[in-house]
């Protein structure tokens, strides 16, 4: 049991596993280590580095609030930015003697006390406290199509992109047309000779264009930190009040974004039948709406291909669909996602008597306020199930998760607690709640996303961060087991 200060361990350096370690270090807890998998810091930003790729939230809002970035060089920021950020970010703070790079936990298991470690060559590790920080898209999801492997060309996945091999004038074939679909779509246009673009579903876009920050502009918020601060709350309101309600709740904002989504398509493409194949089913926002103005002028391009008939199979020398048409490639890119749902999987969790996570999320990830789990003492998620990630800054939701779990770290230093486990009445009572909450959220509108569970109901925040926030300002000890 805890006496004094605890030992902590964060498992992944990603962005929320640093932020995590920053608080900790803020607040002078200094037993802590953060176990990384690979052998830098980053998550997905360190993972993914395909050709287009940028953040969809404003770069002045994608940053720690502790360590603003006044560097941004444009409103959204490229992906290879943002990682060096985190890299530099991990360096400033003082976190990186913290890290064990290339230490994948396999094994963690209580033993009624605290946790036992297990790494993947072999090395344990022991914590008073342990801390999922393991991101929600980071498992690949590569589709199962019939011939998959017997392709001659070169084939990833976009999160596992292959830089040596060449892509102009080479035949590209893109599955999916999810964000990175999209984004790899507009940075490959004109660059692949022909590409095609294969889609299962299409997918509303907003037009938010790349814009440069101009280098005065950088300059006077790196000169003028509370600029820089009211530039980084100005787009937090932006975002919370018109992306954050219109998500969660029917008003003005909802059919705003609707309006501008159904006009752009109108005006950007006016060819009727390319229309008609770019026309989503459902309404805007009932998946995680994309953010781009290059897709719609790529996809009206003479070499670029928009395929909408069904895969059958892969063949060697291209993709097969159900028409009976073959479409010859040199390159296959699969931008089919991740597993939404893999959270801590596949490292193995065991807490009380003996019960693994698996087998408490059998039916589906299900915890307390987003941020811990019934029959897991000692444990806490960031970015766990149900938290507010649709459209808004993951950055800003791990920072409120994080101040929660140092609240109760703080109140075992001080000797008020040496284990704490949400109830199950309480987890019962939160889950009852976001079930009644989430008719109102326009992910019922009628879609299929990788926003749903099992059993169809979408999996995420029905409420405003802003609700979340006030949700996890303090502890409710009432809610747990104590001891």
């Amino acid at each position: 049991m805890v006496t004094g200060t605890p030992r902590v361990a964060i498992v992944g350096a990603g962005m929320a596993g640093l932020c995590m370690a920053a608080k900790l270090r803020q607040a002078g807890f200094d037993d802590f280590v953060v176990h990384e998998r690979a052998d830098e810091v980053g998550g997905t930003w360190r993972d993914n580095t395909y050709p287009g790729l940028s953040c969809d939230v404003p770069a002045r809002f994608y940053s720690f609030s502790f360590a603003p970035n006044p560097g941004w060089t444009r409103n959204f920021a490229p992906g290879a930015e943002i990682q060096r950020y985190f890299v530099r970010s991990s360096a400033e703070l003082g976190l990186r003697p913290h890290i064990r790079f290339r230490s994948a936990i396999t094994e963690a298991g209580w033993d009624g006390r605290r946790y036992r470690l297990h790494t993947a060559d072999g090395a344990t590790d022991h914590a008073d406290v342990l801390i999922a920080a393991t991101g929600i898209l980071r498992e690949p999801k590569t589709p199962d199509i019939p011939g998959i492997g017997t392709f001659d060309g070169a084939a990833f996945h976009s999160a596992r992109w292959d830089h040596s091999v060449p892509l102009r004038g080479k035949k590209v074939a893109v599955i999916g047309t999810g964000s990175t679909g999209v984004q790899i779509t507009s940075a490959l246009a004109g660059v692949a000779a022909p590409l095609k673009l294969f889609q299962r579903t299409p997918q509303w876009i907003l037009p938010l264009p790349r814009l440069p920050y101009s280098a005065a502009s950088r300059a006077a918020l790196a000169n003028a930190p509370k600029l820089n601060r009211l530039s980084y709350r100005a787009y937090q309101t932006i975002m919370e009040q018109i992306f954050g309600k219109a998500a969660v709740e029917p008003g003005w904002q909802r059919s705003g974004v609707a309006a501008v989504c159904r006009s752009y398509l109108r005006m950007a493409i006016p060819d009727r039948r390319l229309r008609a194949k770019l026309t989503p089913p459902d309404d805007p926002m009932c998946k995680r709406l994309i953010m781009s103005a290059a897709f719609y002028p790529a996809v009206r391009r003479d070499d670029v291909d928009l395929v909408t008939a069904g895969i059958e199979r892969i063949e060697p020398t291209g993709i097969r669909t159900t028409d009976g048409r073959l479409h010859e490639a040199d390159v296959l890119v699969f931008a089919t996602g991740f597993d939404a749902h893999a959270f801590l999987r596949p490292m193995e969790l065991t807490g009380e008597d003996g019960r693994t996570l698996d087998e408490a999320w059998r039916d589906g990830p299900r915890g307390y306020r987003t941020v811990a789990v019934p029959g897991f003492p000692n444990f806490f998620t960031l970015i766990g199930p149900h938290s507010p990630i649709g459209n808004h800054s993951l950055i800003a939701i791990a920072e409120t998760q994080a101040d929660y779990v140092l609240r109760w770290l703080e109140r075992m230093r001080a000797g008020e607690a040496s284990s704490i486990v949400p109830t199950a009445e309480a987890t019962d009572e939160f889950n009852a709640a976001l079930r009644g909450a989430m008719p109102s959220t326009v992910w019922t509108t009628g879609c299929d996303s990788w926003y749903l569970g099992a059993d169809g109901v979408p999996e995420l925040w029905p409420w405003t961060p802003a609700v979340h926030r006030d949700m996890l300002a303090e502890p409710v000890p009432a809610h747990f087991r104590i001891a």
